[in-house]
């Protein structure tokens, strides 16, 4: 198999920014919350990207920022597309009363900004990882269940989806084993897409203050910390904002790739 040279440079970018979270405690020069310098020292031998506002520095914090921004952003799309795959083919499949309740719940929700709701919310309940996967799960779910109504609705009128029905074959069986499989194209595709904007939607509500919390670090709440700086010619706030653009580029080159590969999947048989 082939891989596209786009493809490949964006999973090998995806493979060391997961691998650098991960390892983070092995690999990082310095410790989460240890001031080791001057404030805002340029990058220098001794501190790759500098120090911050109080002279922590920044590539520690970078590496152990990526371990919350990517377990989050991840977990909160797992559970975006546990929920919305499943009542979005669930609609599809019972049709009538529960489509429509199911589709106007939605629509509902879906007809207030996100990022309102979402800082609404957090600004009265306990601001942790439980929580904020919670909320951008849900609030995520909408829009995968209207992509997930759409490709189910097609697939439902297929002839192997019939004889599923006509064999005897329960409503779970038709999600998971008909629907499910055929419908992984798009959903593979809309996962990537989902992914990144949980990562850009809880840096904007760390950079907001009503995101990731000290002593944990997070990209977006790394940039509000020295986006004082900028004022001063300062790059600290720069470095992870360019690391949320390169693990966005590198998703979208990878879900891309993965896309052209599974189209034949669409409309296919899963036996």
């Amino acid at each position: 198999m082939r891989i596209p040279f786009s493809a490949l440079l964006g999973l090998t970018v995806l493979t060391l920014m997961v691998l650098s979270a991960v390892f983070a405690p092995l690999i990082a020069p310095c410790g989460l919350n240890d001031t080791v310098g001057k404030v805002w020292e340029s990058p220098s031998a001794a501190f790759w990207f500098g120090t911050d506002t109080i002279g922590r520095d920044i590539l520690s914090r970078l590496l152990y920022g990526g371990q919350v921004t990517i377990f989050v952003a991840l977990a909160s799309s797992a559970l975006a597309f546990s929920m919305g795959a499943f009542f979005g083919f669930l609609a599809v499949v019972r049709g009538g009363w529960v489509d429509t309740l199911l589709s106007r719940i939605v629509d509902i929700m879906m007809a207030v900004p996100s990022l309102i709701v979402a800082l609404v919310v957090l600004s009265v309940l306990p601001l942790t990882l439980s929580t904020l996967i919670l909320v951008m799960g849900i609030l995520d779910s909408t829009r995968v269940f209207r992509l997930s109504r759409a490709v189910a609705a097609d697939i439902a009128v297929m002839d192997y989806v019939e004889a599923a029905r006509l064999r005897g074959e329960g409503q779970i069986w038709i999600i998971f084993r008909e629907i499910l499989p055929n419908a992984m194209s798009p959903l593979v595709a809309e996962f990537g897409m989902r992914f990144i904007f949980a990562v850009l939607f809880i840096s904007t509500l760390s950079f907001l203050g009503l995101g990731i919390q000290p002593p944990l670090a997070d990209w977006g709440g790394m940039v509000r910390e020295n986006k004082d700086g900028l004022v001063y010619g300062k790059s600290a706030a720069l470095v992870p904002a360019l690391a949320i653009a390169v693990l966005a580029i590198a998703v979208n080159l990878v879900a891309d790739w993965v896309l052209s590969r599974t189209t034949s999947l669409k409309g296919g048989r899963n036996g």
